[in-house]
């Protein structure tokens, strides 16, 4: 089970890198690479789920909507890309039922899947989990079953979609998909993993793996963007490492492999039977 999804997000949406939220005085970037996205599905009949900003939906809602009527499945990301731990329950809510409105009002439709910006569920605030119950989503995919730079679940123990429970509520999750290579487990389906890993090395992995869930973002595909001169040297080589040969890398691994989005691995997976991972 191969899952791809988009993060839709400019260069500049992340509020680590800005260090602020006037977005505006930003050149927008993000058509070229989601025009790139959106060729290459198109080509290889592949229709992903994109996980979008209430902020894009607001300012730029004809962008959401091309997306939605190319037949791709909608997902939301956050209102503006802050980490989700930094708000506490109520502010979370605020912030994502802000964000799943607008998207929800540009698509005339539902929305059901969650990604937390930067996988930023940690052990202090699963209470994310219980407000996306209460804004009915049905499906989350911010879990990254390990520790990382903004976050990180190591006591979800499968690499593989589960039932969370938390509190009293359950909610399928479709966590990132981590490889174990030689005793330590590595990211390498999106973002700048992606980017900086040989393809080669690519290819063998997703071989080898029952699941894998990608995702990548326009950015990913566009060189020409500006540089954050500001940050440090390590997100730096982050942001930019592999950004003139990652939409090649990406064409080729769309053609070498089959994949699905989120609406279409549930259909697949057998819930009735699935594992349940009890948070606390």
């Amino acid at each position: 089970m191969n899952i791809i999804t988009i993060d839709l997000e400019d260069w500049f949406c992340h509020d680590n890198y800005t260090q602020d939220f006037n977005w505006h005085k930003y050149e927008v970037r993000i058509e070229i690479g989601l025009d790139l996205i959106l060729e290459e599905l198109d080509k290889n009949k592949i229709k992903a789920t994109f996980f979008c900003l209430g902020w894009i939906a607001k300012y730029q809602p004809k962008i959401i909507r091309k997306i939605y009527d190319a037949g791709h499945h909608i997902g939301c990301h956050s209102y503006q890309h802050q980490l989700s731990y930094r708000f506490n329950k109520k502010q979370f809510i605020e912030d994502t039922g802000k964000a799943k409105m607008l998207l929800e009002d540009v698509i005339g439709d539902k929305v059901n899947s969650f990604r937390a910006p930067s996988f930023s569920f940690t052990k202090s605030n699963l209470y994310a989990f219980e407000a996306l119950v209460e804004l009915d989503f049905e499906f989350d995919c911010s879990v990254f079953p390990t520790t990382r730079e903004c976050g990180g679940l190591s006591d979800f123990e499968y690499n593989t979609p589960a039932y969370i429970s938390y509190n009293g509520i359950k909610i399928k999750e479709f966590p990132m998909s981590l490889y174990s290579f030689f005793g330590k487990k590595i990211v390498y389906s999106g973002g700048g993993y992606f980017r900086i890993l040989p393809y080669n090395f690519l290819r063998y992995i997703t071989n080898k793996s029952d699941y894998v869930m990608t995702y990548f973002h326009p950015s990913d595909f566009d060189p020409g963007q500006p540089r954050m001169k500001h940050l440090s040297l390590l997100r730096r080589f982050k942001n930019e490492a592999g950004l003139n040969n990652s939409f090649p890398k990406f064409q080729k691994y769309l053609s070498e492999f089959n994949f699905i989005n989120i609406t279409e691995a549930d259909k697949l997976i057998d819930w009735e039977n699935a594992k349940t991972v009890f948070l606390k």
